[in-house]
């Protein structure tokens, strides 16, 4: 009974909590045809929700139910998405009210539905006809516009082929699947198949997209020699389209260009009490994405140069897809920072300038700026107590007079003097065995289990080096530097502790495997060729506590 209360209570947490949302396949038609609503839900199976509320507005004529699963990053998502084909029953703005679907409920959408156009309906005595429009009809140079082809046609064809759109000076991409619906066209009912570009114009002025081209074959089924694959071959065309493209406008900002209906830029990651200690890679994650622009359009993403860290990026993750009408391009870029000091780690404010096509103004999108505290490594050695509190004075406790003084005292000096005499005894006898005892070379100075301490570590990592385990070659290549020089943290640490040269070439890419993911070609190789003949120690007093290191990735975004 307390495990169904506990799911009785965590079943409205999940019902708030699905994913569902209703989209149009078209946002404008013509009365008489036919439209597409679609109910995504991200999950399992899920029933087609009441449909009743439509009765109104909509003819409900049947839908299909379609599940996709895909993968991204190792993580299995699924995707139910049922089609349900409406027919509008009357002129104006229709209202799809929330539909309580797959555990949560869709948000509202309208269908502008308007009287059939005249002319249209002209055409409406063919068996076979086009129509092609753009909206809108003017834009700015990098502006999405959607171009709509619709082919009509009310006789059974057996083949047919639709030739795409090209035009000197307008990149074109076809905007998801074709579409296929009923229309009526001069009180006679066809099938319609509709195809949407994404056309983005690259230079400004008046251009023109000429008629597209439909060239088929029909058949009569009614004629006994149709089996016979005797068809009549069928032409059609579409009107020529206008636009027209203008500049960027001269209040906008000399940076990057970018039109667009939205954008977003953020940056992700990070401990959430905003604390790091040396060496340990703070992992940031940079996302921008625009609608109405593809990826290509976006600029780079990266980091300014840091100080007191260094910047790894990771591969990035580019990709556009289709929502509706539109294309959304989306930049993500991860990046390993790494400090190399203790104190402040301050990560700049970012801000990319934007067109907002919409409402036609300028906008800026801001990632503020982050403070991190960076904490000395972990295990890194405390500093020394100061004499003062180390030595606890002897005037520290108050006497209240000097022979009670003088009697507290007395045992411990007799006890102090004792300790003092052992230990000059001890220390004379230990040098007069030194006197007697033959000389030893220089060399046996160095104890030799340290000796053999530092050759079985070095042997270590020149076995690791051989490997492709770059953790591996960067913990024993860590713990010789420590056999020779204890105080040494990490690897930015011995860097710094290096003279300029292959070896700290090495374990910089050594350092961009790791914390980036970096194709290090032969980096075994090249590490164990730097480190074959021991350290190469820059003299103390020429270290340096600068980064040897150029930066890695440009910053492209204004600042």
């Amino acid at each position: 009974m307390f495990l169904l209360w506990c799911l009785a209570l965590l079943a409205p947490v999940t019902t708030f909590a699905a994913d569902v949302q209703a989209t149009l396949d078209r946002n404008h038609v013509e009365l008489g045809e036919t439209v597409t609503l679609n109910l995504r839900a991200s999950g399992g199976l899920a029933a087609t929700p009441d449909l009743s509320v439509l009765s109104p507005d909509f003819a409900v004529l049947g839908s299909s139910t379609n599940t996709s699963v895909t993968f991204i990053n190792g993580h299995q998502t699924t995707q139910l998405t049922i089609g349900i084909a409406l027919r509008p029953l009357h002129v104006g703005t229709l209202h799809i009210p929330p539909l309580s679907f797959a555990g949560g409920t869709t948000a509202p959408v309208d269908l502008e539905v308007v009287q059939p156009d005249a002319n249209a309906a002209a055409a409406g005595r063919k068996d076979v006809f086009l129509e092609s429009t753009v909206d809108p009809a003017s834009a700015y140079v990098g502006q999405q516009m959607v171009f709509t082809v619709r082919l009509f046609f009310a006789t059974d064809l057996t083949s047919g082929a639709l030739e795409d759109p090209q035009v000197a000076g307008v990149d074109f991409r076809r905007l998801g699947d074709e579409i296929n619906y009923q229309a009526e066209r001069g009180g006679r009912r066809y099938n319609v198949i509709e195809r949407r570009y994404a056309a983005t114009p690259q230079r400004e002025g008046r251009l023109q997209i000429p008629p597209i081209a439909f060239q088929g074959e029909s058949v009569n089924m009614a004629n006994p020699d149709a089996f016979f694959g005797n068809g009549t071959p069928i032409t059609a065309s579409s009107p020529a389209v206008d636009i027209d493209v203008r500049a960027a406008p001269a209040q906008a900002a000399k940076g990057a260009w970018l039109p667009a209906r939205a954008l977003t830029l953020s940056l992700d990651g990070g401990p959430s009490h905003g604390e790091l200690h040396v060496g340990e890679p703070l992992n940031l994650v940079m996302n921008l994405q625009a609608t109405g622009l593809p990826y290509e359009a976006l600029p780079s993403l990266s980091l300014p140069a840091l100080d007191g860290a260094t910047v790894y990026p990771d591969k990035p993750v580019n990709g556009t897809r289709v929502e509706g009408e539109w294309l959304v391009g989306r930049r993500q870029q991860s990046f390993a920072v790494v400090p190399n000091r203790a104190g402040t780690l301050a990560i700049p404010e970012t801000t990319l300038t934007w067109w907002n096509v919409v409402d036609n103004r300028e906008e800026t999108a801001r990632v503020p700026a982050q403070t991190f505290t960076v904490l000395a490594a972990v295990g890194a050695p405390a500093a020394p107590p100061s004499a003062t509190q180390a030595a606890p004075s002897a005037t520290a406790v108050p006497a209240t007079s000097d022979v009670a003084q003088s009697a507290a005292n007395t045992p411990w000096r007799l006890v102090a003097l004792a300790s003092v005499g052992l230990w000059v005894i001890s220390v004379l006898a230990w040098l007069m065995w030194r006197r007697r005892r033959p000389r030893q070379p220089r060399e046996a100075s160095v104890p030799p289990d340290a000796k053999a301490s530092t050759s079985r570590l070095r042997a270590a990592f020149l076995a690791e080096a051989r490997g492709n385990d770059a953790a591996r070659q960067a913990h024993t290549l860590l713990a010789w530097a420590r056999a020779e020089r204890p105080a040494m943290q990490n690897l930015g640490e011995l860097a710094l502790a290096l003279s300029a040269g292959p070896q700290r070439e090495a374990i910089d890419a050594l350092q961009r495997k790791r914390y980036a993911n970096a194709d290090e070609t032969g980096l075994g190789a090249r590490l164990a060729s730097a480190f074959r003949d021991g350290f190469a120690w820059q003299p103390v007093t020429g270290a340096s506590h600068d980064s040897p290191l150029a930066p890695l990735y440009p910053f492209n975004l204004r600042r």
